[in-house]
């Protein structure tokens, strides 16, 4: 277990009792304190009640409350764990894989860090705050008693005041010697205090961090989807540029032959210009098609089903397209569902002797084809499925 950084370090440094650690560490300790009563009682009540009602079957949402009351307390002490600790400590639980409260008790019911944050209830509900509240108490009591004691003495009339409830102070000159007391013993209990501190922030930290294979599956999925929107961005980025660019200069060209032509030049130099327009107007189709082949417009425009029905009209064999989307899928999902589409189509027509091809069947449909087998074009009915994805 790593210790806590800030509080941690400033313990090592000279000018820790000059500094801002004792007092955030005295204040982390008693709010702790504080939490860990509320908790206590909470968990007690929901433990009982739960248990004697169980019976009835009402008590089992109160006994799934128990299973769940880790996750609050869990999100209150990263939050708390900032005043001893400046490092940040991220949630660990997932997104769930639906939506709707069954979905979401499903997933963190799944997730070990649930457990893990009800076991850290528990310990902070009965062990960790007695600790707590006794040492803070025990630094308030004797410090708090001894600096108290001139206004005491003033309170009493000046009579006789029991310091601490040991000894009795008869004049003031005694009670502002307890008073300077009560001060030289403030930096003997800031050193445990913050020492305290930082051993419960670092249980803390040890039980509600991500650690293991959680950790890196997930900094995993967050790195896909950071390579995923920079290819997306680059495709888009070169689509444009050959849209604006490219495209527009032989749009220019093609006009200007046209124009050309439309002179009446000689014979010889007709020709050539007709050649030429041709040629252009041959490259500003492969540039459009180019185009469309990087990141189709219709795709943006009106989503995965126009997308694919248009590359089924282009198709060189029949296709029947069924389509199930309840709505626009994210750019990356849409985009690599279409371009698997178009990739299935492009072999079913390279190999037209193959069956009927559906997703499931693509590959083998495409790796089937009998050796030395002419391939004469059959034109085919081929059925599509666009495959919806388990999550996104």
């Amino acid at each position: 277990m790593s210790s806590s950084s800030g509080l941690h370090q400033a313990l090592w440094q000279r000018r820790y009792l000059r500094g801002p650690w004792p007092w955030r560490a005295a204040l982390y300790l008693l709010t702790g304190a504080l939490v860990g009563v509320l908790a206590f009682a909470v968990l007690l009540l929901l433990a009982v009640a739960g248990g004697a009602l169980a019976v009835l079957l009402v008590g089992l949402p109160l006994l799934l409350t128990l299973a769940l009351s880790g996750i609050p307390l869990a999100a209150l002490e990263r939050r708390r764990l900032r005043l001893v600790d400046p490092r940040p400590l991220a949630p660990v639980h997932g997104e769930p894989d639906g939506t709707g409260l069954t979905a979401w008790l499903r997933t963190r019911l799944r997730e070990r860090a649930t457990w893990r944050e009800l076991g850290y209830a528990l310990l902070t509900a009965v062990v960790l705050w007695p600790v707590e509240a006794v040492t803070v108490g025990a630094a308030l009591t004797v410090c708090g008693g001894l600096i108290a004691a001139p206004v005491a003495l003033a309170v009493s009339g000046g009579e006789e005041v029991r310091v601490l409830k040991l000894w009795l102070v008869h004049s003031y000159p005694a009670a502002f010697g307890s008073l300077l007391a009560g001060l030289m013993l403030l930096p003997v209990f800031a050193y445990p205090l913050g020492v305290l501190a930082a051993w419960r922030a670092t249980v803390a930290r040890a039980l509600l961090s991500d650690s293991g294979a959680g950790a890196r599956l997930r900094e995993l999925d967050r790195s896909r989807s950071r390579l995923v929107d920079a290819f997306e961005a680059e495709r888009r980025r070169i689509e444009r540029d050959l849209h604006d660019g490219a495209q527009q200069r032989l749009v220019a060209l093609s006009m200007t032959l046209g124009l050309a032509r439309l002179e009446d030049p000689p014979e010889p130099l007709a020709g050539l210009l007709a050649k030429a327009h041709g040629e252009a107007d041959t490259a500003l189709v492969e540039i459009r098609e180019l185009i469309r082949g990087i990141h189709p417009q219709v795709l943006t425009d009106r989503g995965l089903g126009a997308a694919v029905e248009d590359v089924a009209d282009r198709s060189v064999i029949p296709v029947h397209v069924e389509l199930e989307l309840p709505a626009r899928l994210p750019g990356a999902v849409e985009s690599g569902v279409y371009f698997a589409v178009c990739e299935a189509l492009a072999n079913a027509a390279g190999h037209s002797g193959a069956a009927p091809a559906s997703p499931r069947r693509w590959s083998r449909a495409c790796t089937r084809w009998p050796a030395g087998r002419p391939r004469t074009p059959t034109r085919r009915r081929i059925r599509t499925r666009t495959p919806m994805p388990s999550s996104t």
